[in-house]
């Protein structure tokens, strides 16, 4: 069947994970992360997603913004800034405020033009998800913010996937599905989604049961591949 709705993962994928760490790296308020933010950055967003996993298996669900401190506050103890609360406080806030990345604007229009459903399915708190939406700008080109917090659980689990065709009434092969995360994008695919995995930063693919159907440097083709 032809692609009716275009599902877009959040962090990563439409909004850049590491700006809130490179932005307050660029502040003279910060100079310790002027050589340490990308690393801060990196550590930050792997135990987020590590949290989520481990919380999904066991049970033990809380919203992302919890989980989003938690892994922050992680990353600075392991970088030696556990004990700089200033610093802690400035990067919460930039992460209410993660910039698009610079092909996203363009490319929502685009997909709205040719008549898709677009919408974001995330793990993010609803109250994260608009902050970010409205900071980028991108407001008028989503039908809908779809959280994991209608669900209590994270992604991978099929319950989370089950929100796309609950709120479009659309099968599963109408679907593509994009995520910057190679884990998402398997189990997105594992699932029935038509699948896009945005890898951006050249990694291998991940070992699982499922592959994606694209592999992509950036956003920019997504219509192309909707309205093929």
């Amino acid at each position: 069947m032809p692609i009716t709705t275009c599902i877009f993962d959040a962090y990563g994928t439409l909004f850049d994970v590491a700006a809130a760490a490179r932005i307050a790296a660029s502040e003279p308020a910060f100079p310790q992360l002027v050589d340490t933010w990308p690393t801060v950055a990196e550590h930050w967003r792997l135990k987020q997603l590590q949290y989520t996993w481990l919380r999904a298996i066991t049970g033990a669900h809380t919203d992302f913004w919890q989980v989003t401190q938690d892994g922050l506050d992680w990353s600075l103890e392991h970088n030696g800034l556990g004990d700089d609360p200033a610093l802690r406080k400035r990067l919460l806030a930039l992460y209410w405020e993660l910039q698009a990345y610079p092909e996203v604007p363009a490319m929502l229009h685009t997909l709205k033009g040719a008549g898709l459903n677009t919408a974001i399915l995330s793990n993010g708190s609803p109250d994260m998800l608009n902050g970010a939406v409205q900071s980028a700008g991108i407001g008028d080109v989503l039908d809908d913010c779809l959280s994991v917090e209608s669900v209590g659980i994270f992604k991978p689990d099929a319950r989370v996937y089950d929100l796309v065709g609950q709120r479009f009434d659309c099968a599963r092969d109408e679907v593509l599905f994009v995520s910057s995360n190679g884990w998402d994008a398997a189990g997105a695919t594992g699932y029935g989604f038509t699948t896009a995995w945005v890898n951006r930063a050249g990694e291998p693919m991940d070992r699982l049961p499922w592959t994606p159907a694209h592999v992509l440097s950036d956003l920019t083709s997504i219509p192309e591949l909707a309205t093929a």
